[in-house]
Formats: structure tokens, C-alpha cells, sequence
């Protein structure tokens, strides 16, 4: 698989595009479970583009959850503004 990442133009693009987008997974004192993996996993083949809300107050934790997430997933981070990150996996080829 081959790692393409986003240019500056496309991540702009994206950033635009999830303006409007509300979080469809909550990351909560739990921190990263199976089933908040299993969840960004579905919302990305669904979608490409999602935001995640991670709870807590500790940025570098919510650093460390997002590389986690992007590392677990294949996806990039468009962006990460507070306890909001903006994540992007180019969807699946239809066989």
C-alpha cells in the first residue's frame, strides 16, 4: 500500500470540506479502546473525511491519541485545532 500524502492544496481543500462536519467519534476518559478504533475505522470508510473530539485536557495525550488513530487506521490528519482533529483516509477502490 502505497503512503500518499496530502498536498498543501488538498489539505486545504479537506479543511474547507470539514468546516461544516460535526464529530462522529467522541475519544473519552477511556482514552483509545478497541471500539473508538473500530468506530473512526467505519466513520472513514463511510466518509473519508470525520472529526473526532477527544476529551481530556492534556494536549500532548490528545497528540499521542491522534498519531495513534492515524498510525492504527492509515488515515492523515488534516488538522487538529483544540480537542477537534479533522482525520482523511482515501476510501476503498470498489472491486
Amino acid at each position: 500500500m502505497s503512503d500518499n500524502k496530502l498536498s498543501t492544496k488538498e489539505i486545504l481543500a479537506l479543511k474547507a470540506q470539514a468546516h461544516h462536519l460535526h464529530p462522529v467519534v467522541m475519544v473519552g476518559q477511556q482514552g483509545l479502546t478497541d471500539s473508538v478504533i473500530k468506530e473512526t475505522d467505519a466513520a472513514l470508510t463511510a466518509h473519508e473525511l470525520i472529526k473526532v473530539r477527544v476529551f481530556g485536557d492534556d494536549r500532548a495525550e490528545r497528540i499521542e491519541i491522534c498519531n495513534a488513530l492515524c498510525e492504527t487506521l492509515s488515515a492523515q490528519l488534516v488538522q487538529h485545532i483544540g480537542k477537534l482533529l479533522v482525520l482523511w483516509r482515501k476510501k476503498p477502490d470498489e472491486e
